[in-house]
């Protein structure tokens, strides 16, 4: 299983969501710094990590969606290799095009952290068969600008076509409908806010975040 993380300007997420993958799947990620031209090949998977990349200069995100590396990351995701953006990594997915949305300053303006229940309501996405739907885990949340937006045409076919994948369960930061994940179409493709890679194992005060990557190198195998 060969998988990459993207590091731009500004991650301070990179290396947990490094440790995390290694400490699931037993393989250490190729480290991939935003400014290369190609991803290398044979990727099985890549996720963009959170931070605060360009110091969230111009609006979260959108600078880190024009880095060389991110084009290379949409045709990936095009292909089908699965993608998953958490957090400031959500923000640069929507930025690029790969999900629809906005991510806006939360409704109190102010920086949120710490552990929030989730609804799990796509329980049979390659990213949280390991959860089932209705399941309700703990995650933790780190964000300033985490309040997702769209149009409510935009909204109704998101929950329409199945593709919100987690909810909060409490009123967290003013996001639409509390949406707190959501897939693309072709479903490889995953923004969340929450931080899985935060709750690996017991001792960082839970491990609900690691049926997530167990249940996309599961799925990775199978494939």
């Amino acid at each position: 299983m060969r998988a990459a993380v993207i590091t731009f300007p500004g991650s301070n997420c990179d290396r947990d969501m490094a440790v995390a993958i290694e400490q699931v799947s037993g393989t250490a990620p190729i480290r991939v710094w935003h400014g290369d031209a190609e991803l290398p090949d044979g990727l099985d998977f890549i996720a963009l990590p959170g931070g605060f990349s360009y110091g969230d200069y111009l609006r979260s995100g959108a600078m880190a969606a024009n880095s060389p590396i991110m084009r290379s990351v949409v045709a990936a995701a095009e292909r089908g290799v699965p993608v998953l953006g958490v957090c400031n990594g959500f923000q640069v997915l929507t930025e690029a095009g790969l999900l629809p949305g906005a991510l806006m300053r939360n409704a109190g303006q102010t920086f949120i952290c710490r552990t929030v229940p989730l609804t799990v309501e796509n329980g049979e996405s390659l990213f949280t068969r390991g959860y089932g739907s209705g399941a309700t885990i703990r995650i933790p949340v780190a964000h300033h600008d985490g309040n997702f937006f769209a149009d409510a045409e935009t909204l109704d076919r998101l929950e329409g076509e199945g593709r919100v994948a987690f909810r909060y369960g409490e009123a967290v930061n003013g996001s639409q409908r509390d949406i707190a994940g959501v897939l693309n179409e072709a479903g490889n493709v995953l923004g969340m806010m929450p931080h899985p890679e935060r709750a690996i194992e017991d001792a960082q005060g839970g491990s609900d975040g690691r049926a997530m990557f167990e249940s996309i190198f599961a799925n990775l195998a199978v494939a």
